[in-house]
């Protein structure tokens, strides 16, 4: 028999709509969605450990433990059910390459020049969906905030909104993200002024990018009516 489906735990916010669940059975029942912008499992297995070398600010940092795997990076990502929409950007597509078309590469690049080749990988690539260029965004911001993000593989709100941008996704837009992870693509939605789509399999994940989300609104709730 197959295995019985967890339970999909949904939450509408203000232009926002997220689910609890497995994206693959919530995905395909969703109307109304323009892009697909998100940081899936890459199947590298990771343990949720790091042997920190010299972090991205050049100076030595401590080993860290994040002591949570992801989800499904047990197995090799499918990036299949995603390609059918006419935008998309898919964070890891150097795990996943040989599974994608010809497209257009996102670099971020997470180091200062001195820390080059230091630790781990000084840049993380993604496939966009059309074209055939390379196109690089350097942000810092997890450097800063290494203590304080929310998930092992948290993405910079700049960067996924540069991401929406490259892609050319327009102003009032609704971009799904179903890895959601810790928010950060709903984030830089709200942001920029476009609808968003979040799905998260993982129950504590999917409730720390709640919390993270609704502080958001509520900091864009004091300055609404303000230029009316």
């Amino acid at each position: 028999k197959d295995a019985p489906r967890r339970s999909i735990q949904r939450l509408v916010l203000p232009g926002v709509d997220l689910y609890c669940g497995d994206c693959l059975e919530i995905a395909p029942t969703l109307q109304g969605v323009d892009a697909v912008i998100s940081d899936p499992p890459y199947g590298m297995n990771w343990n949720g450990k790091v042997t920190r070398g010299k972090n991205g600010t050049g100076k030595k940092g401590a080993t860290r433990n994040h002591g949570k795997t992801i989800i499904e990076d047990d197995r090799p990502f499918d990036p299949s059910p995603w390609l059918a929409w006419e935008k998309v950007v898919l964070f890891g597509s150097n795990h996943f390459g040989a599974r994608l078309p010809v497209g257009t590469k996102l670099i971020w690049i997470k180091r200062y020049d001195e820390a080059f080749g230091s630790f781990l990988s000084d840049a993380e690539e993604a496939w966009m969906k059309g074209g055939h260029g390379i196109y690089c965004k350097r942000d810092l911001t997890m450097n800063a905030e290494a203590n304080t993000r929310q998930h092992p593989c948290q993405k910079p709100v700049p960067l996924m909104a540069w991401c929406m941008d490259k892609a050319k996704v327009p102003e009032g837009a609704t971009v799904l993200d179903p890895y959601m992870g810790s928010g950060s693509t709903i984030i830089a939605a709200i942001r920029t002024g476009r609808k968003a789509i979040g799905i998260e399999k993982d129950p504590e994940h999917f409730k720390n990018a709640v919390e993270r989300i609704k502080r958001e609104l509520a900091q864009g709730d004091l300055f609404r009516g303000q230029n009316d």
